[in-house]
């Protein structure tokens, strides 16, 4: 691999991982187009470590709030009295357990369909197909109100919900990031929390997977150190500057903008490669 490829495949990593057009399906379509048939999975795990370091660094401080809130776990439920009324009290707890009520489907859904990938990702024809699709949810989205519930007005319902959507944008082509804020936006959750929490729901599916990665049997590295390092600097540099203005596209109500890139790079794929 060159160190153009690198780049471009970061580049690529860092925008499509936050922006709403599906980072697998593009990824897939790049490496086709480079001719790298079966990328190196080390490689694959340092770009998407790339992209996950960009989304901590934008919710640093709402991950740090979390953490400090789950060490002082015992001493909030002496207070509290019960770990119900915690959930209902701090808005800090409130959002880990809705993110971990949402990691549960995502992960059940990986686990069972991640021997599927390699089958979904050889047909190149099915990230057309999907791509139509995630430009159709995107579309939708606009005429939904700007107004909605905040975090504290989430449900568990919700939260499950969402992490079963996030678990399906495991199909190349489908956007993790448009799929699960349009649900949140249809379950009439307001556009800033709609953004946050998907993000934030992706760091643990992101940590999930590359710990999976990382315990393959088939990792391997032919690849130098150095274009494995530019190609996650380069991911998590773009990935930093794609997730802020994704953020606030989001709370302008502006996702739909993203639609007729879907519709337009779907329908090419689907007639380039009859």
């Amino acid at each position: 691999m060159e160190p153009i490829q690198a780049v471009s495949l970061g580049i690529l990593q860092g925008l499509t991982e936050f922006l709403p057009v599906s980072s697998s399906g593009h990824l897939v379509l790049l490496q086709n187009a480079f001719g790298i048939k079966e990328p190196e999975l080390l490689f694959d795990i340092s770009v998407h470590m790339g992209t996950l370091v960009a989304v901590c660094i934008v919710f640093f401080t709402e991950i740090k709030n979390i953490l400090v809130s789950l060490i002082r776990l015992p001493s909030l439920l002496r207070s509290s009295q019960s770990l119900k009324n915690l959930f209902n009290e701090n808005a800090d707890i409130r959002l880990a357990g809705l993110i971990v009520l949402g990691t549960i489907p995502t992960a059940v859904l990986g686990l069972i369909f991640h021997e599927m990938v390699d089958q979904l990702f050889a047909g190149v024809g099915m990230v057309g197909i999907m791509l139509l699709i995630t430009g159709t949810l995107l579309w939708i989205t606009r005429k939904i109100p700007l107004t909605g519930r905040s975090i504290k007005e989430m449900t568990l319902k919700d939260a499950i919900g969402i992490g079963v959507v996030q678990g399906l944008a495991i199909i190349p082509g489908i956007s993790r990031s448009g799929s699960t804020i349009s649900v949140a936006l249809f379950l009439k959750i307001d556009r800033e929390t709609a953004g946050r929490y998907s993000f934030l729901l992706s760091i643990p599916a992101m940590v999930g997977a590359l710990i999976l990665a990382l315990g393959s049997d088939s990792i391997h590295n032919s690849l130098p150190p150095g274009i494995i390092l530019l190609a996650s600097a380069t991911a998590a540099i773009v990935g930093y500057a794609a997730l802020k203005i994704l953020l606030r596209l989001v709370k302008k109500g502006r996702l739909y903008l993203f639609a007729p890139y879907c519709w337009i790079a779907g329908c090419a794929v689907l007639i380039f490669t009859v």
